[in-house]
């Protein structure tokens, strides 16, 4: 499938070939950390993905364009880097389980005070990063951008 956005045209990939190495070693590690943050509660995942994305990007094309269409987090890696938007519903999940996660983590791990301050810290800036996101729903067909007035259709 052919991504034809105009972030993918912007980028060129490093001439270098042990750059390129390096970025591609870097991507691999960073979607194997992401993917794992999908099932291990505290391991972030979309900051590993949107860095194996950038690292792919600039070191091998065929892997960028696969993660930009991968059918489970591609669409949702896309609307996030040309848009800055995430789906109402899945950004009022990932909060919810982002405070259960935090809250069984303080209760369960019976860490020192630094520890659980820290945690809380990071539940407190994660959940005002995602607040900051435009809010998009689905109807139909067609993205709405809730903080416009204008409808941005899916391509």
């Amino acid at each position: 499938r052919l991504i034809n956005h105009w972030f993918i045209f912007m980028i060129e990939i490093n001439p270098s070939p042990f750059a390129r190495a390096f970025l591609l070693l870097v991507g691999m590690i960073a979607l194997a950390l992401g993917v794992m943050g999908i099932f291990i509660p505290l391991l972030p995942t979309t900051p590993f993905l949107l860095l194996a994305s950038y690292s792919f990007a600039r070191s091998n094309k065929n892997f960028n364009d696969w993660m930009l269409t991968n059918r489970f987090f591609g669409k949702h890696l896309q609307d996030y880097i040309t848009r800055k938007t995430i789906r109402r519903d899945i950004k009022w999940i990932t909060i919810i389980i982002l405070w259960i996660t935090i809250m069984l983590s303080i209760v369960m791990l019976n860490s020192s005070l630094i520890i659980n301050i820290l945690l809380f810290m990071v539940a407190i800036g994660v959940t005002i990063h995602l607040l900051t996101l435009k809010g998009v729903k689905w109807l139909g067909r067609s993205l709405i951008i809730c903080k416009k007035r204008f409808k941005i259709y899916l391509l």
